[in-house]
């Protein structure tokens, strides 16, 4: 029967270093920042292409 313990097999000196970067608040904020922009310039770009279509989808139908 089993002790229902964990064994570990190895020696756990062969552990590959963990590359650790450091970012900062604002490098972050800056990157979300810049994700947001991007994605903003592509909606943008999608309206200028599709705007009548895009309006045609809100525009209520029968005076509704």
């Amino acid at each position: 029967m089993s002790d229902g313990g964990q064994v570990r097999k190895g020696g756990g000196s062969e552990q590959e270093p963990e590359e650790h970067v450091e970012e900062t608040p604002e490098s972050d904020a800056k990157d979300v920042l810049d994700d947001v922009d991007e994605l903003l310039d592509e909606i943008d770009d999608v309206l200028e292409e599709n705007a009548e279509e895009f309006v045609r989808g809100y525009v209520q139908k029968g005076g509704q």
